[in-house]
């Protein structure tokens, strides 16, 4: 399999990488003091709180992601608040207010206004849903509340103009699918057809794929959307049969990934399949998924593989440590990205560089954060809010019901 080009702008953001991540993680862990800073931090809401508002998908269509996020979420926190933040003039402890957004839009916009008004959260995360991300932006965006959403979606950081509170730590669309397309290119497959999720994440594959064949000389094929949640997806697949195309790329987030594939199996679909990463949890491979997913790839940011024992750099030992809490904890680790663990180490980062839990002055330095974290790499800038690092991304491919990385 042909390797992937490297991008010319690679090299500069990887060596700000180099230089950053191991500096940042160890000052987010140390035990030394910061300088002092505000005193009128301590008697604002939280007390010698860093307080965070979380909205998370619970229940309903979105809980495949949600739940492994807040999983993720209270392992970081228990080793975060062992030391505590130093913030200022205080070593603050974190606190986390967890809502259940239910996977609906309106109601991730009532909890994150409720967070930020009434229990006085210093920056919000959440939102494994590109709908329910869009709307917590709104409310960050008014109430100017940094907010760093877990969903798929380039659209939640775009226009930056509109998103200056804003940040995401999933791939940006385009990354993942010029991934795929040089895959599929590198393999001699000649109709590839889409099959995409409903939505604004559906929105920015198609358009990323679209672009990213065109790249490698492939013609853009057959284009078919998935229906809304709860319906079948067994004439949307039956569609893409129709077209013969000898490779398919299903770009959906879990649980509607693995049965749009079922679908597709059952439709007489036998060729490769590819998927996105927002198609990757412990669902996708469950149950029937496993032997209906049996040699697809994927394409996913670097966690999917685990550390090897003699990776010892300090965000591999980060990483080897909050998988074995994991499993100690959950029974098992399939690989998903923890976004959720990285977005509280970098509002951690931020509240510490900044001295302080002021929304204002928390926005303004997570936009300057180059960091290594538990899922992959992130740069951000202020022309930058989509902080996952391309060179983060690996593939893989099912192998015997489990994941193997192949390049």
């Amino acid at each position: 399999m042909a390797t992937p080009a490297i991008d010319p702008a690679t090299p500069n953001r990887r060596g700000m990488l180099a230089a950053a991540a191991g500096v940042l993680l160890l000052a987010a862990c140390g035990r030394t003091g910061a300088e002092e800073g505000p005193t009128s931090d301590a008697t604002r809401t939280g007390g010698q709180e860093l307080v965070l508002g979380v909205s998370l998908e619970l229940t309903g269509a979105g809980a495949a992601l949600g739940v492994l996020q807040e999983r993720a979420l209270r392992i970081s926190l228990e080793s975060l608040n062992a030391d505590g933040v130093p913030i200022g003039n205080l070593r603050r402890t974190v606190r986390l207010e967890v809502r259940d957004n239910a996977s609906d839009p309106d109601l991730a916009a009532r909890n994150a206004t409720e967070l930020i008004q009434r229990d006085g959260a210093h920056a919000l995360l959440g939102g494994t849903l590109t709908e329910t991300s869009a709307a917590i932006v709104g409310v960050a965006q008014q109430l100017r509340t940094p907010y760093v959403s877990l969903a798929y979606g380039d659209g939640i950081v775009l226009p930056l103009a509109q998103r200056t509170y804003v940040y995401k730590l999933t791939p940006d669309a385009s990354d993942v699918a010029r991934r795929l397309a040089r895959l599929i290119a590198s393999q001699g497959r000649k109709r590839v057809a889409v099959l995409a999720a409903d939505g604004l994440h559906g929105n920015s594959g198609v358009r990323a794929m679209s672009a990213a064949l065109r790249a490698v000389e492939l013609p853009p094929g057959e284009v078919v959307r998935l229906p809304r949640a709860g319906e079948s997806f067994l004439r949307a697949a039956q569609r893409v049969v129709a077209a013969e195309p000898d490779a398919v790329v299903v770009w959906g987030t879990a649980p509607d990934t693995g049965g749009a594939v079922l679908a597709l199996r059952q439709a007489g679909h036998r060729g490769p399949l590819y998927l996105d990463a927002g198609g990757v949890a412990e669902d996708t491979l469950a149950d029937d998924n496993s032997a209906a997913l049996e040699g697809a790839y994927a394409v996913h940011p670097i966690c999917l593989g685990g550390s090897t024992l003699t990776n010892t750099t300090t965000a591999a030992l980060a990483r080897r440590d909050f998988v074995y809490r994991y499993i100690q904890r959950h029974g098992s680790f399939s690989g998903f990205a923890p976004y959720a663990s990285d977005a509280l180490q970098l509002i951690a980062n931020a509240a510490r560089s900044a001295a302080s839990v002021d929304r204002g002055r928390l926005r303004a330095y997570l936009q300057n954060q180059v960091t290594e974290g538990i899922a992959g790499a992130y740069a951000f800038a202020p022309i930058r809010h989509g902080g996952m690092d391309r060179n983060s991304l690996g593939i893989y491919r099912v192998d015997h019901g489990g994941w193997v990385r192949v390049s």
